[in-house]
């Protein structure tokens, strides 16, 4: 079977922009009637779309990074990239994503990129010709000649209920077990040889946790986006109740941040979540004797990785009571979650006093308020713990007391010397 014939079973999305709907289309033996959306789509010049291929998930995410950077960079002025997936309705981890260029450039030199990667044999190309009818038309130049014969119509497709990108966010972007997240490390250790390092300090961590009694006193997480005075709280609540205080991800894989920052996000994310196992045994260890106050957790891991998985606005997040926003099983559970929360004004008033590095996800918090209000709410609607949101707007002394009345209205804390 030609692939073209095995693609006829899947759905494409392409995504104009981030604030209005994707376009969805689907490949059939038959003609439809014409349709407004996908005449905009196509419209003219030379079209295709290109998905990266890989014989296994850490391959596959590679090829798509790759393919990405060798698009942007060697093709000419006139040229439209725009992001694209085709996926199996419903089918959980069925989405694959790619690209869909429209080429309008003088030259037409689009094709020869096209052509290029064609010949590497690491993605798939399908291009886009209008018939004489009228017709949207899609054929793969991999095929056998006597393949090529058939024809396969653009057709257009429904919405689905649920958008695409929530297909593969479950041990692809979030992970809840800390088998899952390891064996992506462990599949990529040979071409990421600081994997192998990472997966030795989480075994250490692990047989350290099984030595460890239940915690005994109280482990506060403090969560929020950049620039919300989690940092300033933190020490204050570690002076004002005598706590330890803990980051995640641990200060142990700081100098290993920079390297998988700049992998695609199955290996990115499976890199923090396990950060958050080491901090959860320094959590075990360090509740046997003192509070902890800790600066971030999964929290933060879960809720940007779901906002950058999840394109276009927040309402394309995975419903409230979602499985996806549930706590991991076999990661230890905070007493409290506290979410500080400031308006946009004053995030970016104090933003600018600041001057730090920041990642690029925290720099597109400040230029993309949908990126932004998708991160928040993913907050929100995890469960299991829950957060209990703070409003971290007033001065850094009065968030300390609000918060601090929160946390002796529930457990009974003195502060040290009393």
């Amino acid at each position: 079977m030609s692939r073209l014939a095995q693609w006829c079973s899947r759905v494409f999305m392409v995504e104009i922009n981030q604030k209005t709907e994707p376009i969805y289309f689907a490949l059939s033996s038959t003609p439809s009637a014409r349709n407004k959306e996908l005449e905009a789509l196509f419209g003219s010049g030379k079209l295709f779309s290109v998905h990266a291929l890989g014989d296994d998930r850490v391959q596959s995410a590679r090829s798509h990074a790759h393919l990405k950077s060798a698009l942007t960079e060697d093709l000419p002025p006139g040229c439209q990239l725009l992001d694209t997936a085709s996926f199996l309705p419903d089918v959980k981890n069925s989405l694959v994503r790619g690209f869909f260029l429209r080429d309008n450039s003088v030259l037409s030199s689009a094709e020869r990129v096209v052509t290029h990667l064609r010949q590497k044999g690491s993605v798939c190309v399908f291009t886009y010709t209008r018939g004489q009818n009228g017709d949207y038309l899609c054929s793969d130049e991999a095929d056998e000649p006597a393949e090529r014969e058939r024809r396969y119509y653009v057709t257009p497709a429904p919405a689905p209920l649920r958008h695409p990108s929530t297909l593969n966010i479950i041990n692809s972007d979030v992970f809840y077990q800390m088998k899952d997240a390891y064996k992506v490390l462990q599949e990529c250790s040979d071409v990421i040889p600081e994997s192998k390092a990472v997966l030795e300090l989480v075994e250490a961590q692990q047989l350290e946790l099984n030595s460890i009694h239940d915690e005994r006193f109280p482990v506060i997480v403090i969560e929020g986006l950049d620039a919300t005075g989690k940092t300033t709280l933190t020490c204050s609540l570690q002076k004002a109740l005598g706590a330890v205080l803990l980051k995640s991800p641990p200060q142990c894989l700081a100098h290993l941040r920079p390297r998988f920052d700049s992998e695609p996000p199955l290996i990115r994310r499976a890199f923090y979540a396990l950060g958050n196992y080491i901090t959860a045994a320094q959590i075990a260890r360090e509740s046997s004797h003192a509070p902890v106050i800790a600066d971030r957790y999964w929290h933060s891991t879960a809720a940007y990785a779901i906002a950058t998985a999840v394109s276009g606005r927040e309402e394309n997040l995975p419903a409230v009571g979602s499985e996806i926003y549930e706590w991991p099983h076999d990661l230890l559970r905070p007493s409290m979650v506290l979410l500080l929360s400031v308006s946009p004004e004053e995030r970016l008033r104090r933003l600018s006093h600041r001057g730090l590095d920041k990642t690029e996800e925290e720099s597109q918090l400040e230029i993309n308020h949908l990126f932004r209000r998708k991160v928040d709410e993913a907050y929100k609607r995890i469960q299991n713990p829950a957060c209990i949101v703070v409003d971290a707007n007033p001065s850094p002394d009065h968030v300390l007391q609000q918060v601090l009345g929160l946390i002796r209205n529930k457990y009974n804390l003195q502060t040290p010397g009393h």
